[in-house]
């Protein structure tokens, strides 16, 4: 495994820096404030090649696998961890799994959209009481014949209000639980029986829309179905295991952004006469920061590099998640105190990196599921895939 970037990454790193600087940094403070969310940047990034990765060229995809995505990704979510969440919504979710289960059809109508820019994604599992248990869902598909009748909610679904089609996880089969689960592509555009409702009042990741969607006999097409028809619990656990590396990314780029505000801070602030980077206190807070941030950052190099070369990555991507998860946590929340007072102002990112960093802990499996699977997997109990 070479960690060295070659020309073509390194190129890939600096456009996606550039990007984030020039496209999303200026917005930063504002969208944070109003609870914004730019489509605009989404369209840019779809015109940058930014959602096209690990995507068949005829489809629109960039030509570029997983080394480069997790690279440009970590950039953008390095300057603004909310807007990670646009290449799972577009190319990580929908378009990669469209283009593994759906029919010449469906990959033609959806993936140059998604990957272009022009369609905003988004993919609904989660519902008010099935979280981490994805086979007790409740939310219900019949086959009416000549189309389909969803009927349920969903809840905690990013991008849900501002996405125009979406995979919606369902069960097909009553009593079936992960053996009576299908996967449908909703056009929210022009689907009756559909309400979207914004999720406004949560702790970070203010400018990454959150939503409820409730679907009361919402007619959808019949070839709406992706892949088989029960097959669904498979389906979303593939998903799941490339939308994750969005999470261990994001987590990872996260952690990086408090060590460097901190290291900043720590040159900067004067106290008895010297930076308070001199104190040996903050060296070691430094130092633990650094420590698990290079883990982490490494870690989904390396998860990255199994995926690109089609070896058995859930574990590893498990692993990636979790320590790009504790890092981010620990690392805002040490850059809150070396920032001390100045870290509960509001002026300052402390407060943003705080509340962000969180949601890794439960998004894409909480932090608990994602122990069970890497210790499942080392114990034999269940294969890595």
């Amino acid at each position: 495994m070479d960690f060295g970037f070659t020309e073509e990454q390194q190129m890939v790193q600096d456009m996606a820096r550039r990007f984030a600087e020039e496209e999303i940094a200026p917005y930063v403070d504002e969208d944070e404030k109003n609870h914004f969310y730019r489509r605009e940047i989404l369209s840019k990034m779809g015109e940058l090649g930014l959602l096209g990765w690990s995507i068949p060229e005829e489809y629109g995809g960039n030509g570029m696998g997983w080394l480069e995505a997790v690279t440009a990704l970590y950039e953008i979510a390095k300057v603004h961890t909310s807007w990670r969440l646009s290449i799972s919504g577009n190319c990580w979710g929908p378009a990669m799994t469209i283009n593994q289960y759906g029919t010449d059809a469906q990959k033609e109508q959806f993936i140059p959209g998604l990957v272009g820019g022009e369609t905003v994604g988004s993919f609904a599992i989660t519902e008010a009481n099935s979280g981490s248990d994805v086979g007790s869902m409740k939310t219900f598909a019949t086959d009416k014949g000549d189309h389909w009748v969803l009927n349920g909610s969903k809840m905690w679904i990013s991008g849900g209000h501002s996405s125009d089609i979406g995979l919606v996880y369902a069960a097909t089969k009553e009593g079936g639980g992960s053996k009576g689960l299908s996967c449908f592509i909703v056009d929210y555009n022009n689907t009756k029986g559909v309400e979207r409702i914004p999720i406004l009042e949560k702790v970070g990741m203010w400018p990454a829309p959150t939503s409820e969607i409730v679907f009361d006999n919402a007619e959808i097409p019949k070839d709406a179905l992706l892949g088989e028809q029960d097959k669904g619990f498979q389906m979303c656990m593939w998903m799941l295991n490339n939308t994750r590396m969005g999470c261990a990314t994001g987590a990872a780029a996260l952690s990086a952004a408090a060590l460097e505000g901190a290291v900043n801070y720590a040159n900067e602030r004067t106290q008895f006469g010297q930076p308070i980077g001199k104190f040996q206190m903050i060296q070691s807070q430094i130092a633990e920061m650094k420590l698990e941030d290079e883990a982490a950052k490494y870690l989904v190099y390396r998860a990255a590099w199994l995926k690109e070369n089609g070896l058995p990555s859930q574990q590893a991507t498990s692993i990636a998640k979790l320590s790009g998860c504790n890092a981010a946590v620990h690392a805002a929340n040490l850059a809150m105190k070396i920032y001390g007072s100045y870290g509960y102002s509001t002026e300052y990112p402390c407060g943003r990196w705080l509340r962000d960093s969180k949601q890794f802990e439960t998004l894409e499996g909480t932090s608990n599921i994602h122990m069970g699977i890497v210790a499942g997997i080392e114990l034999g109990y269940q294969p890595n895939r």
